[in-house]
């Protein structure tokens, strides 16, 4: 079927048709066959590259434009919903029968907030996390929400963020009965039972815009699905390094996956040594010029240099340690093809769209904590192989598992390529999982009796598969645990949220680390400091995986946690009475360490070294720290604790910042962060009084700041700057570049 055929206005075909797009794919046509835009519900399960996206775009743009309806687009990973955004942003040039332009709005962030500036957006784009606050918010837009697209709908299977997913579709579905779904998966076994739960039809197929070769390498031969074989060349001793190397000679690109972060960085610099080699000298040039912008980007680190060092050989690496600029950095540079081998570990292929010709899966075992080495799932394995083959480049992709010995590769080509996916399982019946869901059903006023609860949890995916008395025991047992913590009230057979119980729901947080909140702010410690605070989020279930000490580390934090035993909120444990909570408690202490440097602005790169963190886990364990302190500041204003309140909102503040209390005026200004407000600050400018009597010739001197800069900064904090004095400054910088340059 061609574009210009399409049931749709013509400014839609034209925005496509300037795309390049002229004629669907069969996977496409499939879903058009199917009713998809006649509102009708659909399960599309096809493989990555062919085509998903064009068709929830297809969708959201009927639903927009001929039925002034409004779309929700969710994510399972805020790379995904910014990818995604992007994307989308070419239809806002298509204005609506009202004359206003199609508009496009994203959401990932702030978990306390019903958002209503969303209101104002046709797409919306959210994490499924973001969707579920937004429904505990009762953001009043949500009730004219008429498609739902599901993106990684197979992550239904996934412990952590399946039940989320599960949740926020059966509530949309409560809230508006009439609402379209779109669910879009790559790889899922049992389509049929997903789409019956939704009441949607659906559509699976193999179909490819590059074929894809799935095969194991065992010495200098790959061994593929169809009984085809193939030699590759001997360059080292490494079999994936040859294959890779073999990949980028002929003119293609590769992505191979190593089973964990390390693995991933030493693989990389293995793979660098060869690949420097075999680069034309015009691709090194650029190549030399794109890792300055990786070391330009945020601190300067061990981490960044060594990604720096790779890039310039054509190689990178990627995983979740990776700093948020540094991963969209590499992303691109490998989407623009200048970038020939990334090597990543598996969160890769469950997120982002980057093809490459050739995908190797190094390992097909993960360290799965008390099993030891467990094979990965064969769901996973197809995930990592739909990534190869790149459309407009490549006619053929090819996934390769590598073996070492003949046994292996025979377990490896019967076991994961010659078989199919698991089937999906909802993952919702687990205790610490569902506990918040509970909560929100009555917090958020979607059910009031306990039959309401029910009949609530009864339309989820866990009720389709299970039916809803399986799960009935857990809900009580939940009940009874938030009615005992004053989350609820009872008024004969209803049910309500107590003040205290709604405002949890709201902030997002588990009720068990509300609980933890709450007891701790009860009983004030002998020294309020910031030590105390940071340590009663670490105590939280909320702050997420500890940094557990390190055996050098042990001594070191328990003279720590002595010395400041009178600064907690919650009592030490006896390291031999409850050695495991001790050495829990250890990791909370060496969490909130991590966080007091943070603030005492210890350098990214130092913080590394000495707590053998990474950047990616660092931030990840600052923005779990905003959450939490947030929450503190707001639990204790509820429950009239004023004293911790002043003490909570500098801490949210220089937790955001990484910086001292001192900085918290100046890093209140655009493009001012930690470096450069210390910079100010130690040039004598320690107050914005100071900066606005500041000479702009001064400030445009200060290692950092620059003549934009500073002129943004005098205009922020209302100083004068004489037309001839910035003409004079922006004259002398033109010059000096202008030298750079030719030097």
């Amino acid at each position: 079927m061609k574009i210009t055929e399409l049931p749709v206005t013509e400014p839609l075909k034209e925005v496509m048709l300037r795309s390049g797009i002229v004629e669907l794919y069969p996977p496409q046509e499939e879903a058009i066959q199917a009713g998809v835009l006649e509102g009708k519900n659909l399960v599309l399960a096809t493989p990555t590259a062919s085509g998903k996206t064009l068709i929830a775009e297809l969708c959201g743009l009927k639903h927009i434009l001929e039925r002034n309806g409004k779309v929700i687009y969710l994510t399972p990973l805020r790379a995904l919903a910014n990818e995604k955004f992007d994307e989308f942003k070419k239809y806002t040039s298509i204005r609506k029968t009202n004359g206003k332009r199609v508009s496009i709005g994203i959401s990932t962030g702030d978990f306390d907030s019903s958002d209503p500036w969303l209101e104002r957006y046709d797409v919306i784009i959210t994490t499924n996390e973001k969707a579920d606050s937004l429904l505990r918010h009762r953001a009043k837009w949500l009730e004219d929400i008429s498609l739902i697209v599901a993106d990684e709908v197979h992550l239904l299977n996934a412990a952590e963020r399946g039940p989320t997913l599960e949740v926020v579709l059966a509530r949309l579905m409560q809230v508006n009965p009439e609402i379209q779904i779109l669910a879009l998966s790559a790889t899922i076994n049992n389509v049929e039972e997903i789409a019956n739960w939704l009441k949607a039809n659906y559509i699976i197929t193999e179909w490819r815009p590059v074929s894809l070769k799935e095969g194991v390498l065992l010495h200098e031969e790959i061994q593929y699905k169809d009984g085809d074989a193939r030699k590759i060349d001997k360059k080292t001793r490494n079999t994936a390094i040859n294959l890779v190397l073999n990949t980028v000679k002929k003119g293609g690109q590769a992505l191979v996956f190593a089973s964990t972060r390390k693995k991933s960085v030493t693989l990389a610099k293995k793979i660098a040594e060869h690949t420097s080699k075999v680069l034309a000298k015009p691709i090194r040039r650029t190549l030399a010029h794109e890792a300055e912008k990786v070391l330009s980007a945020g601190e300067r680190t061990r981490i960044s240099e060594t990604l720096a060092g790779l890039v310039k050989s054509g190689t990178a690496f990627h995983h979740a340690g990776l700093a948020g600029a540094h991963r969209r950095l590499i992303e691109n540079l490998f989407r623009q093809r200048k970038i020939k081998v990334l090597t990543a570990t598996p969160t890769l292929a469950f997120g982002v769209n980057l093809p490459a010709r050739t995908v190797v899966v190094q390992d097909y075992r993960r360290w799965e904590p008390g099993y030891g080495y467990y094979p990965i799932s064969v769901l996973e394995y197809k995930q990592m192989a739909g990534r190869a083959g790149r459309p407009k480049y490549d006619k053929v992709g090819e996934a390769v598992l590598i073996s070492k010995t003949a046994d292996e590769a025979d377990y490896l080509m019967d076991s994961y390529i010659l078989s199919r996916p698991e089937r999906i399982w909802s993952r919702l019946a687990v205790e610490k999982i569902i506990r918040g869901h509970v909560l929100a059903t009555i917090a958020s006023d979607f059910a009031h009796t306990e039959n309401g609860i029910y009949d609530f949890f009864g339309k989820t995916f866990y009720a389709y598969q299970y039916d809803v008395k399986a799960i009935k025991s857990l809900i009580a047992k939940i009940l009874k645990y938030l009615y005992d913590e004053e989350m609820l009230e009872l008024s004969g057979e209803n049910i309500f949220a107590t003040k205290f119980g709604k405002r949890v729901s709201e902030l997002y947080i588990d009720p068990v680390s509300a609980v933890v909140i709450r007891n701790s702010l009860k009983c004030k410690p002998a020294y309020l400091t910031e030590l105390s605070l940071l340590h009663l989020i670490a105590h939280t279930p909320d702050m997420g995986p500890m940094m557990r000490p390190y055996a050098r580390e042990l001594d070191e934090i328990a003279v720590l946690m002595e010395e400041h035993k009178d600064e907690f909120f919650t009592e030490m444990p006896n390291e031999w009475n409850d050695h495991i909570a001790y050495e829990e408690f250890l990791g909370e202490i060496k969490t909130a360490v991590v966080l007091k440097s943070w603030i005492e602005e210890m350098s990214e790169e130092k913080l590394i070294e000495r707590f053998r963190t990474q950047p990616g886990d660092l931030y990840r364990t600052i923005e779990n720290a905003k959450w939490l302190l947030h929450a503190t500041h707001e639990l204790a204003r509820l429950l009239g604790n004023k004293e911790i309140l002043p003490l909570a909102s500098e801490l949210i503040e220089r937790v955001t910042k990484g910086i001292k209390k001192e900085l918290l005026p100046i890093v209140k200004l655009e493009g001012i962060g930690r470096v450069r407000g210390r910079i100010i600050y130690s040039a004598g400018y320690k107050t914005i009084e100071d900066i606005k009597h500041a000479p702009l010739d001064s400030l445009t001197n200060l290692p950092l700041i620059g003549p934009r800069l500073a002129k943004k900064i005098k205009e922020q904090v209302g100083g004068f700057v004489k037309k001839e004095t910035w003409e004079k400054l922006e004259k002398g910088e033109e010059w000096k570049q202008k030298a750079l340059t030719e030097y």
